[in-house]
């Protein structure tokens, strides 16, 4: 298992106060994930969720959210370059994904039919959905410059931060409007 080195922030008088780890990461990503999920306004949330996987999985090139409405994928927040503004349900890995309500990790995104490409530079891709009252209401979606670039590890835990913001959602009273 890799380890990595990484940050976990303390409020400590009102200042956030880092940490440092070096730990396999699924020992406190979630952690980290499950704290940022505390916060109210689901937006703020969900961004700095996007913002701690970006600065605690390597080799990425895009990590964020696809959030459901109007019968369409429509981007939330991320860390990355720029991305596709509206994905239809029935096309790429983010599609495929909402459709099956199942994660998508897709070694070789070039020979995935249908794979749309938001940045040509991406070869691998990781998409989670976000399921509430047995829908599927959101999609976490990490792209990678590298083939092969996901373990099941990874995907592990992003199906349990998944988990987790589909019960901050119900806890919140959370709505995709």
């Amino acid at each position: 298992m890799l380890s990595y080195s990484f940050y976990l922030y303390a409020s400590c008088g009102g200042v956030p106060k880092p940490l440092c780890y070096t730990e396999p990461m699924n020992k406190y990503i979630n952690a980290q994930i499950r704290s940022f999920l505390e916060e109210e306004d689901m937006i703020a949330a969900l961004a700095n969720i996007s913002a701690c996987i970006n600065e605690n999985y390597d080799r990425l090139n895009w990590a964020g959210f696809y959030l459901v409405k109007n019968g369409e994928l429509v981007l939330g927040p991320f860390q990355g370059k720029t991305a596709c503004s509206h994905i239809p349900f029935d096309k790429g890995v983010c599609g495929k994904c909402y459709r099956d309500k199942a994660s998508q990790r897709i070694d070789d995104v070039e020979a995935f039919p249908g794979h749309i490409a938001c940045d040509s530079a991406s070869r691998s891709e990781l998409c989670v959905p976000v399921i509430v009252n047995g829908e599927c209401i959101a999609e976490i979606d990490l792209d990678s410059p590298f083939k092969n670039r996901f373990t099941e590890d990874e995907q592990k835990e992003m199906e349990e931060a998944a988990k987790d913001i589909a019960d901050a959602f119900l806890h919140h009273g959370w709505t995709l409007q």
